[in-house]
């Protein structure tokens, strides 16, 4: 019995990612740099970039097309 990660990636995006790194980095402060690469590594494990930054990109795109 182990984790299913690949099922974990409907359910998990970039910004719950960032929310978790932010409460880690709350605690551990110390070590946000790698907090920071971890969290990084977590979002392109699941293919997101970030909440914000998918948003920027889709209101750059021309409706319709």
């Amino acid at each position: 019995m182990g984790i299913d990660f690949e099922g974990m990636k409907d359910k998990v995006s970039g910004e719950h990612v960032d929310k978790a790194a932010d409460f880690a980095k709350s605690r551990f402060g110390e070590h946000s740099d790698k907090i920071d690469t971890a969290a990084d590594k977590a979002k392109d494990f699941l293919g997101d970039s970030g909440g914000e930054q998918q948003g920027d990109q889709q209101q750059d795109s021309p409706s319709g097309q």
